[in-house]
């Protein structure tokens, strides 16, 4: 018997619902195209968490070791599989802070700015200052806030698809957005002064 992913000819066409049937009932293939999908937007999100590229790149792998491994227990709950893979990416990187428990740092490399070629040098090393007093502003919040910044702003996720990830509404999310914001302005104008 030929499964629906042998089936067709275009992979991108087949919707996670699918695929997600596929690879619950064992089909490796159907893993590797929920993998494809995916194993992008995880490692950003552990990488953003992390900090490291060695270990976003640790905990990426384990994240799909893990999914490959129940998936075969996953449940639909009317979320998206994006949610699950989520989760346990969050649960990695928290289980990765508890045990690491060092102070937190990001290398920023020349890419992370968006400075032109030819930006004047003072108004780099400034904003490069300012951008590492944010971050570091970043880390003190708690980690749903850290999460829900990680998915708006470098996910580039709604709020509707934030609040399926979190087990919000997307009401809760909007407010705790909001909150956030505050709460990230006003600390970074207490470390300024």
């Amino acid at each position: 018997m030929i499964s629906i992913i042998e089936s067709v000819k275009d992979l991108s066409k087949l919707s996670d619902e699918v695929v997600l049937k596929e690879a619950s009932a064992g089909n490796k293939d159907a893993f590797g195209i929920l993998y494809a999908r995916y194993v992008g937007k995880i490692f950003n999100y552990v990488y953003y968490r992390t900090g490291n590229i060695h270990d976003a790149e640790d905990l990426t792998e384990r994240v799909f070791f893990r999914a490959m491994k129940h998936i075969c227990n996953y449940k639909d709950r009317g979320l998206p599989i994006s949610a699950w893979l989520y989760r346990i990416a969050h649960n990695l990187v928290a289980n990765w802070h508890r045990d690491n428990s060092r102070k937190k740092e990001i290398l920023l490399d020349d890419g992370f700015f968006n400075n032109e070629q030819w930006e004047h040098l003072e108004t780099s090393v400034v904003r490069s200052e300012e951008s590492e007093q944010l971050l570091k502003i970043v880390y003190k919040l708690p980690e749903d806030r850290q999460q829900l910044l990680i998915l708006k702003f470098v996910e580039r996720l709604s709020n509707a698809e934030i609040g399926r990830i979190m087990g919000r509404t997307e009401g809760a999310i909007k407010s705790l957005y909001h909150r956030t914001l505050i709460s990230l302005r006003d600390e970074y104008h207490l470390n300024i002064s």
